[in-house]
């Protein structure tokens, strides 16, 4: 389904360049939970971002059903990251002033004209209701985000993530910023929505302890893949309190 060959990217800071990935390969396939760990510095993120078009790598290509995406223009990159690709981060972006409610609705409101949304508005806040629903939020979709706890927030983050029927979610360390808890809640969450919805999701961790919810494990080490194994089956109750 999402296929990087050969990726190469260097960050030039000042007069140092920093190379960050050396020719990766790494195949996803359709409809798994993959999870892409390693140490900090290692190119987890970098690669990330240039799967889902966020950035562009300086050698290799992306390739999305079996067509190369990483070179497309623009505009193209802009709808295939609004309707197909979905992003969870570690620091929610929300925006303040609005409520859970707009928040979920922000890629519909960048989807349509003002036209077509207006035509269109009550089945996507239809939606966006349901989707905080299922996130177990349907008691706060008129609470801003400074009333809401940190899981709360990567809620309300990831019903955004899925309000245009995404096929790719791309989650980059979306426990990093919360509580053993409310991390576990969350990858619990993830895991439903791959499991329910059939959304591919590549999940960029540092936290060993979660990736037994996930299919596939891949190791990072200086900006190559190490090691690529199934994640660690763990009795079912086992793997529920790991994560």
């Amino acid at each position: 389904m999402l296929i990087a060959e050969k990726l190469e990217k260097t960050y030039r800071r000042h007069a140092v360049q920093v190379r960050v990935l050396n020719g990766l390969d790494l195949e996803v396939k359709t409809g798994e939970f993959l999870s892409i760990v390693g140490a900090s510095g290692s190119g987890k993120s970098t690669l990330l971002h240039l799967l889902g078009t966020l950035d562009a790598p300086d050698g290799g290509r992306v390739v999305f059903d079996g067509k190369r995406i990483d070179n497309l223009p623009a505009r193209e990159r802009d709808a295939l990251r609004n309707r197909t690709f979905a992003y969870i981060f570690q620091f929610y972006h929300l925006l303040p002033e609005l409520n859970a409610l707009d928040n979920v609705l922000m890629p519909a409101y960048i989807a349509h004209s003002t036209f077509n949304w207006w035509q269109s508005r009550a089945q996507w806040r239809q939606r966006a209701e349901d989707l905080l629903k299922k996130v177990g939020l349907g008691h706060r979709l008129q609470h801003r985000p400074r009333e809401l706890s940190g899981g709360e927030l990567q809620r309300v983050a990831i019903a955004r993530a899925l309000l245009m029927n995404p096929r790719v979610l791309l989650a980059d360390e979306p426990t990093g910023n919360l509580d053993a808890e409310s991390g576990g809640e969350i990858v619990r969450l993830l895991r439903d929505i791959n499991r329910e919805e059939g959304v591919t999701i590549v999940m960029v961790t540092h936290n060993l302890e979660i990736v037994s919810a996930t299919d596939r494990v891949v190791r990072m080490v200086d900006g190559v893949i190490t090691e690529d194994t199934p994640a660690p089956r763990l009795p079912f109750h086992a793997r529920l309190a790991a994560v």
